[in-house]
């Protein structure tokens, strides 16, 4: 008895993150091979964690090759984030990658980089879902674990009773 309003992008990054936890410690993240090799312009520093790191990335998803002092070649993306800003996911985590230095201290942080991955991978807010990704959302929410919270914490949805909502429109009952 109420309303339910769900933070779409919240919800959508905890199932995204979920499957992509199960993923990884079962068979392994499927990756999505780009038709054409996109071309990527990054710092030096990025370009060395990149050829250093190269088995992490492929653990993670990515095959990525350095082609330049500055460049590097991507050719396949992690399947469940192929729709996402697979550039922008990419720097995040060779950003992580540089910061946490060791493969041991990968290893320690995967569940933060998969949280990152799957922040890219989610809708964002502003998007408009139609009816059938509705409720496949609230579907998928149902049978994720801990789905009533974000990676970062945050609830994903919020119950609002009648109670409350006469109050907002100055009803009594």
């Amino acid at each position: 008895d109420g309303l339910i309003v769900v933070d779409m992008h919240a919800a959508h990054e905890r199932i995204g993150y979920e499957k992509l936890k199960a993923a990884h410690d079962g068979s392994g993240l499927r990756t999505q091979p780009l038709l054409v090799p996109a071309g990527m312009a990054v710092s030096e520093r990025e370009a060395g964690v990149a050829e250093r790191e190269v088995q992490t990335l492929a653990q993670l998803g990515f095959d990525v090759q350095r082609s330049g002092p500055q460049s590097l070649l991507l050719r396949s993306v992690p399947a469940l984030l192929a729709h996402g800003d697979v550039e922008a996911l990419l720097r995040d985590v060779l950003t992580d990658l540089r910061e946490h230095g060791s493969t041991r201290r990968i290893a320690e942080t995967r569940d933060e980089l998969l949280a990152t991955m799957a922040c890219h991978g989610a809708v964002r807010a502003h998007r408009r879902l139609t009816l059938p990704e509705m409720n496949a959302l609230l579907r998928e929410m149902e049978t994720t674990e801990r789905s009533g919270q974000c990676n970062h914490g945050r609830p994903t949805w919020t119950r609002f009773s009648l109670a409350e909502m006469d109050r907002w429109f100055l009803r009594g009952r």
